[in-house]
């Protein structure tokens, strides 16, 4: 159910990552003053983590959605701040991309933690082979192996699966963490089969509410063991979710106006048909948005057909290989249409990326692609074909 540009009232379409198009509805269901205690808001917050964990499919019985304040990179730091010991902790990244390494640097904002990484190519997926032999060969017993599912600086999609069962069966205590941040929603997960202990997104993404909250899927029984491990008072999942299923409250301020937005981003998400609804969405985007470039001759950063290419959340673009090309200009120009793309974030190749999520349609896929040509003619950057 996507309502575009009809409802978007002069704002332009954004074809990022994050934060998103939302439908006029979702923006409109902020316009209410609800107190963080207030019965109706306690029962909202309930309501959406019930639902979160719907979306999972993880019973309420095995997993629990701990809600936080903040962007989804304060969950991801939560994440890592609670399930490594502050004594004795280990933590195995795996990284192909800059969403990767930003857990490698909030890692170096914990004392005494040994953090090891298994690094590969921006332009390629995690190789859950190699993963293994490092695991077979090491004697490192690892508290926690993490993982981005879709790396947004490319949009190489993880095989998050396959990589949960080779850590569980040689690492069967560790905890595997998957930063699901750009993929919940719209990327199937099987968490049960994957291992999954923690799974993180935020609610700008997929299920295209508005910013202001993330959360984490937590298996029940890995949580409870990391109690006392936070070395922060606010990123304590522990102490978290202990408030929500007290009281029913956050510890401190919600983003009440946030929350009520996301309620009804869920509502219309279940209206829409659900992950597999919006997914063939934002395939289509994808599909209509590759064929587009690839008539004019631009070049996407992942191979078609290689492991880790089929992801449809983002896609990256080589620059066209022309002196009359400058991005700064086709940002500007393209902006200036009502479009909005993302200058690229890999660091070794000259791209720029285009979002495929948020409440955009095929119509607008279509719109972007007939722009690129204008601008490109404008920009006399010509015979890319």
């Amino acid at each position: 159910m996507s309502t575009n540009s009809i409802h978007r009232k002069g704002d332009k379409a954004l074809f990022t990552p994050g934060p998103l198009n939302c439908t006029w509805s979702v923006k409109e269901a902020m316009l209410r003053d609800l107190g963080s205690r207030d019965l109706e808001f306690v029962q909202t917050v309930q309501q959406i983590r019930s639902e979160l964990l719907a979306i999972a499919e993880t019973p309420e019985s095995d997993f629990a959605a701990v809600l936080l304040q903040g962007s989804g990179t304060y969950a991801v730091e939560a994440v890592l701040h609670t399930v490594i010991p502050k004594s004795g902790g280990k933590i195995l990244l795996l990284i192909n991309g800059a969403y990767g390494r930003r857990m490698q640097t909030m890692c170096s904002y914990l004392p005494g933690v040994e953090v090891a990484v298994l690094e590969f190519e921006e332009d390629e997926a995690v190789n859950e082979d190699q993963l293994e032999k490092l695991l077979s060969a090491s004697q490192t017993d690892f508290s926690a192996v993490c993982v981005v599912h879709c790396e947004t600086s490319s949009g190489v999609l993880n095989p998050v699966e396959d990589v949960g069962r080779v850590v569980k069966r040689l690492l069967p205590t560790c905890a595997y963490v998957v930063d699901a941040m750009s993929s919940f929603g719209a990327v199937p997960i099987d968490i049960e089969a994957a291992g999954a202990d923690f799974v993180i997104s935020s609610a700008n993404k997929c299920l295209q509410g508005v910013p202001g909250f993330a959360f984490v899927i937590a298996r029940r029984d890995k949580l409870s063991q990391c109690e006392g491990n936070a070395r922060c008072l606010s990123l304590d999942l522990v102490a978290q979710l202990r408030g929500l299923e007290g009281d029913g409250q956050f510890r401190f301020t919600p983003p009440t106006h946030t929350l009520l937005a996301f309620r009804q981003a869920l509502t219309e998400f279940k209206l829409e048909g659900g992950l597999a609804v919006r997914a063939n969405r934002y395939k289509k985007n994808w599909q209509i948005v590759h064929e587009g470039m690839r008539k004019l001759g631009i070049r996407p950063l992942l191979k078609h057909g290689e492991k880790g290419a089929d992801g449809y959340i983002i896609s990256s673009f080589h620059f066209p290989q022309h002196p009359n090309f400058d991005f700064k200009k086709f940002y500007k120009k393209l902006s200036g249409l009502g479009l909005v793309i993302y200058p690229g974030k890999v660091t070794r190749t000259p791209c720029f990326r285009i979002g495929h999520i948020g409440d955009l349609s095929a119509c607008d896929s279509q719109k972007l692609i007939e722009c690129v040509e204008i601008v490109l003619r404008e920009m006399q950057v010509n015979s890319l074909t």
